[in-house]
């Protein structure tokens, strides 16, 4: 298996720099209202199976598509992947555009379904 030390380490980095959430307290947010869930995995993952009412814009485009998708900056957003590296790259990311509410899901999506919460396909 190749090494990700570089990948690791910006993850590391980015995980300083944010706020993590539950996936308990990130479903509890979504289904009150009160939060977007974003997927930021790959469109494969996506269709595999995702979170109910999430809203997909992948690592690669959340930058180019974020401020159509959620135009207030004062938005609750939890990002979340598979795993937790690259939703805490994007949370990051979206901070620096100027959203001040970012949260990146800890565990990711593989979190979320350990913790027996819904997911759809």
């Amino acid at each position: 298996m190749a090494e990700h030390t570089r990948f690791e380490k910006l993850v590391a980095d980015a995980k300083k720099n944010i706020r993590k959430i539950s996936p308990q307290d990130a479903a509890a947010k979504s289904q009150s209202g009160e939060a977007v869930i974003v997927d930021v995995r790959e469109k494969n993952e996506w269709d595999e199976e995702h979170i109910p009412n999430a809203t997909h814009l992948s690592r690669g485009t959340i930058e180019l598509d974020i401020e159509e998708k959620v135009p207030d900056l004062n938005a609750l957003i939890i990002c979340h992947c598979g795993g937790g590296g690259r939703s805490a790259l994007a949370a990051e990311s979206l901070q620096k555009m100027g959203y001040k509410n970012m949260r990146s899901m800890a565990g990711g999506f593989k979190a979320w379904k350990a913790a027996g919460l819904p997911t759809t396909k």
